[in-house]
């Protein structure tokens, strides 16, 4: 099986991850792959990047983390960069077809990409502070410039999940349609975007990413803080709690004495 499956529709590339039995969470091989597929799909109109089965996308696999190897664990988090970064610089606008969970960096790939359309049982949040990471390529960050500096807090620090509605009114993504309408709905934003002019949309892209550029310096300051704390207690900690299904025993501040 693929981790990663293409299907040209006339100009529209749909890009689907495909590890479904691990709700398409990837590791830094896979993370290379969906680059090059979005690279090598820039001769497109449109760029659609959805997954298989029930989740969209759960961001970087975790049982890495329960017993990390420290290059595996790097390459995985700059890997993650890597990707954001081909969305980002993609001369071809790139929605997101968001077609069930989004989380940790799940969440951060739909906040990376230009435009998002969910389906109406999608959620979306971060994991990161739970499972023993933090989520600072745009979770932390890039975010606000959605939803506010409060709410992205709220969204970084609580990892409490928000349904597509809520998602919606927060300015998050762009639509939430029925399950079943996911597909026509993409299908419809992408023709309406093949309307337009390829250069000047390309010059609306490169123009609208200033913020996302303003905080390229946060996302490798972050990157270098989670790379330093590789096999820390918390990180191993969180992830095989999240792997076991039970609640994390974090070391945390040290207790007062009377």
């Amino acid at each position: 099986m693929a981790d990663i499956e293409v299907d040209r529709r006339g100009e529209v590339a749909w890009i689907r991850l495909n590890r479904p039995e691990r709700m398409n969470a990837y590791d830094a091989s896979m993370a290379h792959e969906l680059t090059a597929a979005i690279e090598a799909a820039s001769d497109c109109g449109v760029i659609v990047l959805t997954g298989t089965g029930k989740a969209f996308c759960a961001g970087g696999y975790l049982a890495d983390l329960s017993n990390p190897d420290p290059q595996a664990l790097r390459s995985m988090f700059y890997g993650s960069l890597h990707l954001y970064e081909a969305i980002r610089t993609s001369p071809r606008p790139v929605i997101a077809a968001v077609n069930g969970a989004a989380a940790g960096g799940g969440n951060e790939l739909v906040v990376a990409c230009d435009l998002a359309i969910a389906a109406e049982h999608a959620t979306f949040g971060q994991t990161g502070v739970r499972i023993g990471s933090a989520p600072v390529l745009g979770g932390t960050n890039f975010l606000a410039m959605s939803i506010g500096e409060k709410r992205a807090k709220e969204v970084a620090f609580l990892c409490r999940r928000y349904p597509a509605r809520e998602a919606l009114a927060l300015g998050w993504i762009n639509a939430v349609v029925a399950a079943d309408q996911l597909e026509a709905e993409v299908t419809k934003w992408a023709d309406e975007l093949l309307r337009m002019s390829p250069r000047y949309l390309e010059i609306a892209k490169i123009s609208s990413n200033v913020w996302w550029n303003q905080c390229r310096d946060a996302y490798h300051t972050g990157l270098g803080m989670l790379v330093q704390a590789i096999g820390s207690k918390d990180m191993i900690e969180g992830a095989s709690a999240f792997m076991e299904k039970r609640p994390a025993q974090f070391e945390g501040r040290k207790k007062r004495t009377p």
